[in-house]
């Protein structure tokens, strides 16, 4: 199986005929997914190889069934257009954009409470499930389908890195996460990681967090009351200076909050396998995930 994210997704995409929007929607239906609208307001009745482009997203899931979004457009009309995937009834929501304002992601927030929706990023790679379908702008081709691992992480690169190594290891992934490094974002690591543990063809997690808020120290207290399927978890940023930004919004450490240290502290407390060396995160994989093929 896989979460959120299967072979019967059907996929709109939201800034479809922006360079950016064509250029990735083609790596998706390369890939396999099935992409049935693109949404570009003033552009409706035109399309991008094929693929019909409409005004709204409330004209395109309609007339197509898409029940997933995947959204190329800039910063700040990015809530807008997450508000309208969300009045629409989109199912998932991914959003690869990065830089939109925090103040209009608070607003995103608070309509995404009792909605239907999940949001996915923003600022993030997106999600694939190999062999099934990929939503994002991730290397499809480091992907091996038929797990056993579930991949989260707050940073798109190190998705890219832990994933290359699961599959020179011969470990598969069920489905892989980026769920961004925005202070504010939709799916988070408890999110993630309770439907890995529910999943029953993912026997195995792989969690890559950084510094910078409280996300991780959460996550770890979820899997010690919830998780009993094997974590390997990964720390970015463990020579970071306090008080400078690394990359992310959210990787910021403030004081004694948000440190590297303390987060691997608490994921050791929690049972996890902490790794410290990500050039090695592959062949601690295979060490702790040895039964679980």
């Amino acid at each position: 199986m896989s979460i959120f994210l299967d072979q019967d997704t059907r996929l709109l995409v939201q800034g479809i005929t922006g360079k950016e929007g064509q250029f990735h929607t083609r790596h998706c239906v390369n890939y396999g997914t099935v992409v049935v609208a693109g949404v570009t307001p003033g552009k409706g009745g035109t399309d991008m190889d094929g693929i019909p482009v409409f005004n709204t997203v409330a004209d395109a899931a309609s007339q197509t069934r898409a029940n997933c979004s995947m959204i190329f457009v800039p910063p700040p009309f990015a809530a807008d257009a997450i508000i309208e995937a969300v009045e629409a009834g989109i199912a998932l929501i991914v959003t690869i954009t990065e830089g939109i304002p925090v103040m209009d992601m608070m607003k995103v927030k608070q309509i995404l409470k009792g909605s239907a929706s999940r949001l996915i990023g923003p600022n993030c790679p997106g999600i694939i499930s190999p062999g099934k379908a990929k939503v994002g702008i991730m290397p499809g081709q480091i992907h091996t389908p038929g797990g056993p691992v579930g991949v989260v992480s707050r940073s798109g690169t190190l998705t890219y890195e832990v994933v290359y190594q699961l599959t020179c290891q011969g470990l598969g992934q069920t489905t892989c996460i980026g769920i961004g490094g925005d202070p504010i974002n939709g799916t988070d690591f408890i999110d993630c990681l309770a439907a890995f543990e529910a999943d029953p063809e993912t026997r195995g997690i792989v969690m890559v967090g950084e510094i910078g808020g409280s996300a991780e120290e959460q996550a770890a207290e979820f899997i010690t009351a919830n998780v009993t399927k094997p974590v390997v978890g990964f720390i970015a940023g463990l020579s970071a200076p306090p008080g400078r930004r690394m990359g992310h919004a959210g990787a910021i450490v403030k004081g004694s909050s948000g440190t590297a240290a303390a987060k691997l502290e608490a994921m050791e407390k929690a049972g996890v396998h902490v790794c410290r060396n990500l050039g090695t995160i592959g062949e601690l994989c295979r060490k702790v995930f040895s039964g679980a093929r």
